[in-house]
């Protein structure tokens, strides 16, 4: 490797994943300030909730490196979730760099491009676990850990300045029931040779012990399934295929078939063959043929565990599912946990099934049957001793998830450690570790397909609509601007009583409409805009008034 030049700097920069737990887009750059040259790890989205109605899919805001495009030698993922992977198919064309990925990510990578008709554009290179790129100034080690998802790979980026290892998401499982175990002696390696900087999960800081391992929850799901009568519904997250696999043994155990329902159960399955993870895992029952089998002989596994609206355990529950009915005598197993802000959908769900009659099993009342695929404080402690990294830089957490983590590290005695915002550009070397400027960072909103701005006019105009309803008001003006018909006022999602009935408040709208109009003059009448403007000024204020809100209005002008 070259040797650094006296200007070269090597820099972090995170622009999604660090003061969130979600989103994941981190770049390192080297070289002089003028001239860096970048990789990017891992490109992922995030998700709307009940404050973007609307939006399902958020994105990291590429703007700044947008702008450094030709600088990009590289597009590293570190594994499949979609907190990692999920932004690519969306943004590649933005960044137009080659991808690398281990060979279950890069078949789902290929899905997504596929479907964005990308597919032949973006060049992919499939590297084999443990295997070593050459990218420019980087030299980057794929290092094998455990996670809740096949093939999760720490990097270990070497630099003419020194060592970084970015962990992604991690944990330490002494028998993940499939693929390999975490590469201690890699790690440790490592540590032997001298690390600068360890960039770090964060997202179980606070939490003492160890996250337990799938062999645990193997043993604890098949216990639980194999006592059920019924037909049986498990709904865990389709990117654990461990977890699918361990349902998949409870089930044949129990005698029953399985039935994979929703799409991504589907293609997470069809991933897992692909890298011969599924060779000893028999064909799948259709959602048409399951119907076919006694209740005791079929079993479920199913998307929308955190109560996702459109999901199959939604649809089931909703009684909507064109093949999948559970009821009295039923069970639902819940092998995932709450994340946090979906409580909501999810107690909702699971009132809805209990409504069926539907007996609901969940890590609430049986702990065994699931467990985190990030590390708690006891094997945060371990990678440390391992890795003996220089600087800690935590990420994948909320604030107060990195700043626990940086003072944990310090505890553990690093010697420097940073905690960054998204945004935020961190001067790893040479000198101290700080954080040396600040570029623009944020969200874009995938609304109905289109990528827009955070605060777009449309997502804007939906929640004011949302909070305070709609109005529209309606105008006919003959050639002389006096009213020829109207004015007339609709109302959507504002409330009314028996006092005040809704059509009186209506009518009392259009008197206070046609008072503004005739309040005009002659000559303003001839122009639309300023008949729209008094029209919706005396709406909005008769509505401040009656209900003390001021509602979206929709004015309309027709002349004859």
């Amino acid at each position: 490797m070259a040797k650094a030049k006296p200007d070269d700097e090597l820099v972090f920069l995170p622009l999604g994943g660090s003061n969130e737990i979600g989103m994941n887009f981190n770049l390192y750059g080297f070289g002089p300030p003028h001239d860096r040259k970048w990789i990017v790890v891992d490109l992922g989205v995030t998700f709307g909730d009940q404050t973007t109605p609307g939006v399902e899919i958020i994105l990291p805001d590429p703007t700044f490196i947008e702008q450094h495009a030709h600088d990009i030698l590289g597009i590293v993922l570190t594994h499949a979730h979609e907190d990692h992977i999920g932004a690519v198919a969306w943004l590649w064309p933005r960044l137009r760099a080659p991808l690398y990925a281990t060979p279950f990510t890069a078949f789902l990578l290929r899905e997504k491009l596929r479907e964005q008709d990308l597919l032949g554009e973006a060049e992919i290179t499939e590297v084999p676990l443990g295997g070593t790129l050459d990218i420019g100034p980087f030299q980057v080690e794929m290092v094998t850990l455990t996670h809740s998802i096949p093939e999760p790979n720490g990097l270990a980026i070497r630099t003419p300045l020194g060592v970084i290892l970015h962990t992604g998401d991690w944990k330490i499982d002494p028998d993940p029931v499939l693929g390999e175990v975490t590469d201690s002696e890699t790690i440790q390696r490592l540590g032997d040779e001298g690390v600068l900087a360890m960039v770090c999960d964060s997202t179980n800081v606070f939490v003492d012990g160890e996250a337990g391992s799938e062999a645990d929850v193997r043993e604890a799901l098949a216990g639980l399934i194999g006592g059920l009568k019924g037909r049986v519904a498990v709904a865990c997250f389709a990117s654990n295929v461990a977890r699918m696999h361990s349902v998949i043994n409870a089930a044949k155990a129990a005698g029953r078939r399985v039935c994979l329902v929703g799409r991504s159960m589907i293609r997470m399955a069809s991933a897992a063959r692909h890298v011969g993870l599924f060779d000893d895992v028999a064909e799948f029952v259709t959602e048409q043929q399951a119907g076919q089998f006694p209740a005791d002989q079929i079993l479920y596994l199913c998307t929308g565990s955190q109560g996702e609206a459109r999901a199959a355990l939604s649809r089931i529950a909703d009684g909507t599912h064109p093949h999948v009915k559970l009821g009295a005598g039923d069970a639902c197993v819940f092998s995932s946990r709450v994340i946090p802000g979906n409580e909501v959908p999810i107690r909702n769900l699971q009132n809805k099934m209990a409504d069926r009659g539907v007996r609901l099993y969940t890590e609430r009342d049986h702990p065994g049957i699931h467990v985190s695929g990030h590390p708690c404080r006891d094997e945060l402690s371990r990678m440390y001793h391992w890795a003996r990294p220089q600087i800690a830089v935590p990420t994948h957490g909320e604030r107060r998830h990195l700043l626990e983590h940086a003072a944990f590290a310090r505890d553990l005695q690093v010697p420097q450690t940073v905690a960054p915002r998204n945004g935020d550009m961190v001067r790893l070397a040479p000198g101290r570790a700080e954080i040396i400027d600040e570029v623009p960072s944020g969200r874009l909103y995938v609304d109905a397909g289109v990528v827009t701005p955070e605060n777009g006019d449309a997502l804007r105009e939906r929640r004011h609509a949302a909070f305070n309803g709609v109005l529209s008001v309606a105008v006919v003006l003959d050639g002389r601007g006096k009213i020829a018909s109207g004015p007339q006022v609709r109302a959507i999602g504002l409330p009314t009583d028996d006092d005040y009935p809704l059509d009186e408040v209506l009518d009392d709208l259009a008197g206070e409409a046609e008072q503004a109009l005739k309040r005009l003059s002659g000559d303003d009448r001839e122009f639309d805009d300023l008949v729209e403007q008094a029209l919706g000024r005396a709406v909005k204020k008769a509505s401040q008034r009656i209900w003390g809100r001021r509602p979206v209005v929709e004015t309309t002008v027709l002349r004859l």
